[in-house]
């Protein structure tokens, strides 16, 4: 008896080692695992276009891509992408003309991906009798100098052949410009969806002109600095890779992604694909047309020239930023294989 006693013993002892070396073995892999994954920190503000990266991480996608995804959240855009030339963190979701006006430093600029072009976002809520754009010759417009509510009016009073001196811009941030035609103190105000289409309801006036109307120069995309590009190339590689299957997603499963950005974001999923759908997606068929064809080249140079053309902003509009196709090139011929 006492034998069996001390073999049973023996033996429960022998399994609880085997379970717990197998424990520690199977906690020290996922530890290694972790490990392996490269971080990779990106700066982003609270716009749909942008937002829609929420599902990659969520989807376990850059993990599959080899990266620990870490987003830190910006209210200011400049914030954003000077964050990035200062080296603390590695890629900014930005506007193209943002980028164009970020502080001058030691690094260069690089525009490497576009994630989506406004086709009807953005526009202009004006008052009642003002039924075009035309109309607003020596009115009261509000609109945020150097921002990209500056950029959607100049290029509305280009697309109609006035000149950016021919309005006042009341200089004031979105949420202010609706308060202040509400209270009638200006004739328009360029917002963005869906406080543009209230705005304009709520004024008994109407939206007199929106992205969708032209070829648009809002243009969001990924900006980083000359460093990184040779720095930390497989892990930008990795991310547009991602990138590219996040909007395969988004063409198949459009409610699926659209249900998983909302939740994080505390909002409806229709509410959140109903903000998305006035944007042209930055799939891989817009990326070779922006980057293979030269239209972001084409871009590039006629923002710039918008905003030469209204130095009222008060900026230095830089001309050396970087059009890079290398990182999307790369990407693709990764991606398809």
């Amino acid at each position: 008896m006492i034998l069996m006693i001390k073999f049973k013993f023996f033996r429960f002892l022998m399994l609880f080692c085997l379970v717990g070396t197998i424990a520690i073995a199977l906690k020290g892999c996922g530890f290694e695992q972790t490990q392996s994954l490269k971080v990779f920190k990106v700066g982003l503000n609270t716009w749909p276009g942008y937002q829609i990266a929420l599902y990659a991480k969520e989807a376990g996608i850059y993990r599959q891509h080899g990266l620990d995804v870490k987003f830190i959240r910006f209210n200011n855009q400049q914030d954003n992408i000077r964050a990035t030339m200062r080296g603390s963190q590695d890629v900014s979701f930005a506007p193209l003309s943002e980028v164009m006006q970020v502080d001058w430093n030691q690094e260069k600029p690089v525009f490497v991906m576009v994630v989506d072009i406004s086709a009807g976002s953005d526009g202009i809520a004006a008052r009642p009798k003002i039924t075009s754009v035309k109309d607003l010759k020596g009115k009261k417009v509000s609109a945020k100098f150097s921002t990209v509510s500056h950029l959607v009016l100049l290029e509305a009073l280009e697309a109609n052949n006035l000149k950016p001196t021919d309005v006042e811009i009341v200089d004031v941030a979105n949420e202010r410009g609706a308060a202040l035609i509400k209270q009638g103190k200006i004739d328009a105000t360029v917002l963005w969806e869906p406080l543009l289409t209230d705005t304009a309801n709520a004024v008994g006036g109407k939206v007199i002109h929106t992205t969708a109307d032209l070829d648009s120069l809002v243009i969001d995309g990924l900006a980083t600095r000359a460093s990184l590009i040779a720095d930390k190339q497989d892990e930008l590689i990795q991310f547009i890779e991602a990138w590219f299957e996040t909007m395969e997603a988004v063409n198949k499963q459009p409610q699926v992604v659209f249900a998983t950005v909302a939740k994080q974001l505390g909002v409806t999923p229709e509410t959140f694909a109903t903000d998305f759908q006035g944007l042209k997606k930055g799939d891989l068929e817009m990326n070779r047309r922006m980057f293979v064809e030269g239209r972001l080249e084409e871009a590039y140079q006629q923002t710039r020239q918008l905003l030469l053309a209204d130095l009222r902003h008060g900026r230095i509009v830089r001309n050396d930023v970087k059009i890079d196709a290398g990182p999307i090139t790369k990407a693709t011929r990764n991606w398809q294989q």
